[in-house]
């Protein structure tokens, strides 16, 4: 099971040496490669980036990441190659295409804005990743799972609410928009890592978001960490100089590592 094979790979250097000093020393015994994958939505070039373990052998399961509303930057791809030294292929996807990446606010949200102001546009871009993991080799069938950050977060809740095929959605710090009158169930497993202080998220919006999860029937975990402002899983959150985005460490660990135990529970036997 994957479980017993994680946490004993170093993340490729080139990409994840920031992430790995957050997140503490590893042995070495993956093998992590990567490639970029170029791939259409109608005229728009995308571009994404798929990470594995090039010293395991057969098939796993896959695991979709969808950046933040900066666009597909370094700390997306970081987490497909951990997620890749921890045994997983993983697909950090591109939701705005042309290599499109800023660490302006504004233009960070006008870009989210294009994509989020239409649910197919939105739905049909993030699926089209999906299709992109599902295909390669490498990855078992369905057994596929999607985590997101900020936008991502909401990305990968409306690819639940719009039956994508998935195992699991994890949400980090993400916008948690609430199931539609119109959605009757959710398929995944969906666990949601939320900053009790996250200043972008009204606390009458994490009850809405709760509220509908269990109208629909959904089964749902959801850590709230105090002290936790949003933007809490990236290591390079605060040097955006922005109050209310901000790194905890302890949340960023602890989330992880109660998505990977429920991982380990949807991807059982695989």
């Amino acid at each position: 099971m994957l479980g017993t094979i994680r946490r004993t790979a170093t993340l490729l250097a080139v990409l994840a040496a920031p992430l790995a000093l957050a997140l503490g020393p590893s042995t070495a015994s993956a093998e992590v490669k990567t490639k970029t994958i170029e791939y259409k939505d109608g005229d728009t070039v995308l571009s994404g980036l798929l990470a594995w373990d090039d010293a395991a052998g057969g098939q796993r399961p896959g695991v979709l990441v969808v950046h933040e509303w900066w666009g597909l930057n370094d700390y997306a791809k970081e987490r497909a190659a951990q997620l890749a030294a921890e045994g997983y292929v993983a697909f950090a996807l591109d939701m705005y295409g042309d290599g499109k990446v800023t660490d302006h606010p504004e233009q960070a949200g006008a870009w989210m804005s294009e994509i989020t102001g239409n649910i197919e546009t939105w739905t049909r871009r993030a699926r089209l990743g999906l299709d992109v993991l599902k295909a390669q080799d490498q990855v078992a069938g369905s057994s596929v799972a999607a985590i997101g950050y900020c936008f991502g977060g909401a990305t990968v809740m409306q690819m639940a609410y719009a039956g994508a095929d998935l195992k699991a959605v994890g949400s980090f710090h993400g916008s948690l928009p609430p199931a539609p009158e119109n959605v009757s169930s959710i398929k995944p497993r969906v666990y949601v890592a939320h900053g009790r202080d996250d200043g972008f998220i009204p606390k009458e919006r994490v009850l809405a978001f709760q509220d509908a999860l269990d109208r629909v029937g959904a089964t749902w975990d959801m850590t709230i960490f105090s002290g936790t402002r949003h933007g809490f899983t990236n290591p390079g959150a605060d040097a955006y100089g922005i109050e209310n985005i901000q790194y905890n460490e302890r949340a960023d660990k602890e989330s992880w590592a109660a998505m990977q135990s429920i991982f380990d529970e949807v991807f059982a036997g695989n």
